[in-house]
């Protein structure tokens, strides 16, 4: 299990807030004395869970017990902290490091399972905690970070590192907790760390306003429809379920079409009505810049500001300076020469597909006898199905029946963790959940030793937040002894009772892609917390997830599970054909709309001025300007998020989203390693587990890649798999 202060440090690094950046008061925060109510015995975070694999035990778990976790968790691990500090034997490695590495096992235990809940499922109580304790969490991590004499100790064993014997990941845990202390301002002057402390407050206060805001608006800016017309073309399961959340609004008779978190929202690709369409794409886009109470454009000013304040103060020109400088990437000059490589032939493209979907606009209208219209991004997904259907003579609903989604996972996904590395899985259901349709899977090993449980929570409902991710419940540790608990989180729309998930193409690669996360969190095999599974830098981090995604179309694979969900017929050849014919289709639209954000990211980040960072009423201004300045202005291609909705630069991902595109050009290079080597193979997958995915962040992230491939990476795979070459 990850100490409470190694998450908070990445988070802290990546964020400039503590712990996920959940924050409500502005000020620095005493922390408080454990709570005496509670017993040991009635709080399961007081002790290790007796579970299996210390699984939380989410039938005892309250609301009521986290505040007293959080309190005692705190005083416990300051207590352990004072005591290396103070310790008056000479620092050495075991007596500093490692005892760091086994302190705050209470807080631990309660931040993990209390923020993975915040994001799955939340209600008003949680997020009251979460605004209360963010502060808290802020001043605990800073009286750790910024405590000088603490420091002294680490910095000694640090600079007696050549002397000392040490190599490997016990040499790299030294050198990364000094790399995160002085990257916290351990080096500061006091004046400094007051200010520091009361910036790292601030922040947290508002990241975790504006996440707050975020997941608010979506449930409140869903489109009401008021008759079943309106919405010809959708799918009949996309009814039933749109009915059904209007019936949970008590708008019987009505339709409730919810809004996902992206720009683009699937019910776009099928609905005939444009007006409706419209009306989808307006209120998505519209997120957060209403001037409303979930208005975020106040809080990006006021963020981006306390960024850049941090940054200088840590010797950074700007914030995206500080935050590269420890990811693999080091630069901003070595993220913008890629992404404006890409950029122009994205752009391009992209607007060589808009040419084909106006020429099939053009035709329709002509066909119906009416005036032709320009396209709007309203319109793209539509007619890009249009004219996919024309290109490939097949459009998505098609694939639907043959992607029911148990059998996407069973038959798919653990079928070529399998193949590929011989894992199994066997699910179990006497273990507690926080959410019935939640399921629990044991997973052994090639040798049938259990390697980790594995959580698969699949359906959206309306107090989990957007998206899709991984997160650990317990991490791999030689020095715990502790194997790992992970956990998936799609969103995918629930359907009807009694009726079948049918998934589009791109949910199923998401689910593959989310379980790559899940086996580099259970192949860790590293000795500290601080670097177990995927505690790697944040541009390397979704490089072994794209990788697994080559698996949903890898024909055996597909074979496998593509089957109609009534029938049992696997997916005819002829559609498979053309499912891997169709790989590149619509990539202008795809690389275009996500390099838009990645360079609205980077925009906001590299400013280096205060006076740059613009008032409420220019973030909007500032967003278009950036977006022109660096040739990503299409109009018919918005960016994949909008800056008052972009969640991921808010959080672990500021200035850091184009990690996606970043990771692709390894995964795009380890893609042709392994057909160059012979393809789905356990020697293939062996090698790949062997050299990186069970090293976690013990090693540097790019050694790691040149270990496994035995070379460096080169981008023009990248470049051919997209089109862009």
């Amino acid at each position: 299990m990850r100490h409470p202060l190694a998450l908070a440090l990445a988070a802290l690094l990546a964020t400039a807030a503590p712990l996920s950046a959940y924050a409500q008061d502005a000020s620095p925060v005493s922390v408080p004395a454990p709570a005496a109510a509670p017993q040991a015995q009635d709080n399961p975070f007081f002790q290790d869970s007796p579970l299996p694999l210390h699984y939380p035990q989410f039938d005892r778990i309250q609301d009521a017990d986290f505040a007293p976790a959080f309190d005692r968790g705190m005083a416990e691990e300051l207590a352990e902290v004072r005591k290396i500090a103070d310790n008056p034997e000479p620092p050495t490695f075991e007596n500093t490091l490692v005892a760091l590495q086994r302190a705050g096992r209470t807080l631990s235990r309660a931040q993990t399972v209390f923020y993975a809940l915040i994001s799955a499922d939340t209600n008003d109580t949680r997020e009251k905690l979460r605004a209360e304790y963010a502060p808290k969490f802020s001043a605990h991590n800073d009286a750790i970070v910024l405590d000088p004499k603490l420091f002294a100790r680490i910095e000694t064993v640090y600079d007696n590192l050549d002397a000392s014997g040490l190599a490997g990941e016990d040499r790299k845990l030294v050198e990364k907790y000094h790399e995160n202390f002085v990257r916290s301002g351990a080096k500061l002057p006091d004046a400094d760390k007051a200010r520091l402390k009361a910036i790292n407050a601030e922040l947290a206060q508002l990241g975790t306003k504006f996440s707050q805001n975020v997941l608010a608006e979506v449930n409140a800016s869903a489109v009401v429809v008021d008759n079943r017309e309106q919405l010809a073309g959708l799918p009949e399961a996309d009814i039933t379920a749109a009915a059904e959340a209007a019936k949970k609004r008590g708008l019987d008779g009505k339709f409730v079409i919810a809004l996902q978190n992206t720009t683009g929202q699937p019910p776009n690709t099928y609905l005939e009505d444009r007006a409706l369409r419209q009306r989808i794409h307006e209120a998505s886009v519209a997120r957060g810049s209403r001037g409303n109470e979930f208005d975020n454009t106040g809080l990006v000013s006021q963020i981006m500001k306390l960024r850049l304040e941090r940054a200088k103060m840590l010797g950074y020109p700007d914030y995206a300076s500080f935050v590269l400088a420890d990811e693999t990437a080091k630069t901003p000059e070595a993220v913008n020469a890629m992404l404006s490589r890409l950029a122009p032939a994205a752009v391009a493209n992209a607007r060589k597909e808009a040419a084909d979907l106006q020429a099939m606009i053009d035709q329709e209208q002509a066909a119906k006898g009416e005036p032709t219209f320009q396209l709007q991004p309203w319109d793209w997904a539509y007619y890009t199905e249009k004219v996919r259907q024309a290109k490939y003579a097949f459009d998505e609903s098609q694939l639907k029946p043959y992607l029911e989604m148990d059998n996407v996972l069973e038959n798919g996904v653990f079928h070529a963790a399998n193949q590929v590395y011989g894992l199994s899985f066997k699910e179990r259901h006497d273990l507690p959940v926080y959410q019935d349709d939640v399921r629990v899977f044991d997973v052994f090993d090639r040798d049938g030793k259990q390697l980790a449980i594995f959580l698969a929570d699949m359906y959206a409902r309306p107090s989990k937040r957007g998206g899709a991710w991984m997160n650990s419940y317990v991490d791999q540790s030689r020095l715990t002894g502790f194997l790992p608990v992970v956990a998936n989180h799609l969103n995918i729309p629930k359907p009807a009772d009694g009726e079948p998930t049918l998934l589009t193409w791109d949910e199923v690669t998401t689910m593959f892609h989310e379980f790559g996360h899940a086996l580099h969190g259970m192949f860790s095999d590293v000795k500290y917390p601080m670097f177990s599974g995927t505690s790697v830098p944040r541009d390397f981090v979704e490089f072994p997830s794209q990788v697994n995604e080559m698996w949903s179309d890898w024909p055996s694979v597909l074979a496998n599970y593509a089957k109609h969900y009534q029938t049992g017929e696997p997916m005819p050849r002829e559609l498979l054909d053309k499912v891997l014919a169709s790989s590149k289709f619509n990539q202008g639209f795809a690389t275009t709309e996500y390099l838009a954000a990645a360079m609205l990211d980077q925009e906001w980040h590299q400013l280096t001025d205060q006076a740059q960072i613009p008032a409420p009423e220019g973030v909007m201004p500032f967003e278009a300007a950036a977006l022109e300045k660096v040739g990503l202005d299409f109009a018919a291609v918005p960016p994949r998020y909008r800056t008052p909705y972009f969640s991921h630069i808010m959080g672990g991902y500021a200035a850091g989203y184009y990690a996606y595109i970043w990771s692709e050009v390894l995964d795009a290079n380890t893609v042709q390693w392994f057909k160059e080597h012979g393809g789905l193979t356990r020697e293939n997958g062996d090698h790949f587990r062997a050299t990186l995915l069970s090293q976690g962040g013990s090693k540097d992230a790019l050694e790691l890649f040149q270990d496994f491939a035995g070379h460096a990476p080169d981008i023009q795979p990248l470049l051919e798999r997209r089109g862009l070459d």
